[in-house]
C-alpha cells in the first residue's frame, strides 16, 4: 500500500493536497474570525472531491479481486458498526474522564438546537403550511449538507498520511528500501488522529481542560476512520461512513431521539442478513468446485 501511496505526484497534485491538508487547517482557524474564510473552508472541502478522485486508486489492491455490490455493503455496514461501537466507547470514556470537555459539549448541543428550532412559536410570524415546510427542509438540507462535507475529511487524512509518508519517504531513505515501511504507516495514522482532534479545537476559543479532552476525543475517533480507511482501501466509503454517522447524530439532536442507536440496529440486521447470504453462496461455489474435482479425477 504504501508503494502505491507515494508514487510519484505532480506539482499540481502536490499543491492540492497542500490546500487540502495544511491550507484547509488555516481557514478553520480563521474561520473563528472571519465568515468568508469560512465559506472558503467550504469550498475547499468541496474541492476536495476531486483531489480524492485522484488519491482514491492508490488505496486498492491491485492483486484482489474486484468487490461485489454484496461485499461492498457488507464493508460499509461492518465499517459502520465498527465506528458505532468504538465512539461509543470514546464517548462514555470521555465522559467520565474530561468532565468539563463533555458538559461544553452538552451546551453546545442544547445551543445549536435552540439556533436551529428558531424563535419561539409565539413570537414568529404566522407562515402558510407551504413555507413552514420550506423552511423545515432548509434548516435539514443546511445540516445534511454541513455533514456531508464532514465526511470529506477523510480526503484530507488520506491526502495528510501521503505527505507524510513522503516525507519518511525521503528521510529514511535506507529503511524505506528495505521494505519496514508499516511502522511510517502507523506514524502517519497517529500524526493525522491527533492533528484532526487538534483541528476541532481551532475554529472556536474554549479553555484548556476542554480542549484536551477535545482533542483526545476526536483523536480517537479520527483513528478509528483512520483504520477503517485502511482496512477498506476505500476513500469513499470511509467518506459515506464519516457523513452518515454525522448526519444521524444531528438528527438526533433535534429531530429523532436516538437515531444513530436506531440506524445502527438497521445495519446490524442488514449486515447480518447479507453475511449470512454471502456465506451460503461461498459454500455453494466451494460444492461446485469440488463436484468438477471429483468429475476431473
Amino acid at each position: 500500500m504504501t508503494t502505491n501511496l507515494t508514487q510519484t505526484i505532480s506539482k499540481k497534485l502536490l499543491v492540492a493536497l497542500l490546500i487540502v491538508a495544511i491550507g484547509a487547517e488555516i481557514l478553520l482557524y480563521v474561520s473563528r474570525y472571519s465568515y468568508l474564510a469560512s465559506t472558503l473552508y467550504d469550498a475547499v472541502m468541496v474541492a476536495s472531491i476531486f483531489v480524492g478522485m485522484k488519491l482514491h486508486p492508490r488505496l486498492r489492491d491491485e492483486h484482489a479481486a474486484p468487490k461485489t455490490k454484496r461485499q461492498l455493503t457488507l464493508q460499509f455496514t461492518g465499517a459502520f458498526l465498527l465506528f458505532f461501537l468504538g465512539s461509543t466507547i470514546i464517548n462514555i470514556y470521555s465522559n467520565m474522564v474530561f468532565k468539563d470537555f463533555s458538559t461544553d459539549y452538552d451546551q453546545y448541543v442544547q445551543a445549536y438546537t435552540e439556533i436551529q428550532s428558531g424563535v419561539p412559536e409565539n413570537h414568529a410570524p404566522k407562515m402558510t403550511p407551504f413555507w413552514s415546510f420550506i423552511d423545515k427542509i432548509d434548516t435539514i438540507g443546511d445540516d445534511l449538507y454541513t455533514d456531508s462535507l464532514a465526511g470529506l475529511e477523510e480526503v484530507w487524512r488520506l491526502a495528510y498520511i501521503i505527505l507524510i509518508l513522503l516525507v519518511c519517504k525521503k528521510l529514511f531513505s535506507k529503511r524505506w528500501e528495505t521494505g519496514s515501511r508499516d511502522p511510517f504507516l502507523m506514524v502517519a495514522l497517529f500524526l493525522t488522529s491527533v492533528i484532526f482532534g487538534v483541528d476541532h479545537t481551532l475554529d472556536t476559543e474554549s479553555a484548556w481542560t476542554v480542549k484536551i479532552g477535545t482533542i483526545v476525543t476526536f483523536a480517537n475517533m479520527g483513528f478509528l476512520f483512520g483504520i477503517i480507511l485502511l482496512w477498506t482501501r476505500n476513500l469513499w466509503l470511509t467518506v459515506l461512513v464519516h457523513s452518515i454517522y454525522d448526519i444521524t447524530a444531528t438528527v438526533s439532536w433535534y429531530y429523532l431521539d436516538y437515531a444513530v442507536e436506531l440506524f445502527a440496529l438497521v445495519v446490524l440486521i442488514v449486515h447480518i442478513t447479507l453475511f449470512i447470504m454471502e456465506k451460503r453462496k461461498n459454500r455453494q461455489i466451494r460444492l461446485v468446485e469440488n463436484v468438477h474435482t471429483n468429475i476431473a479425477e
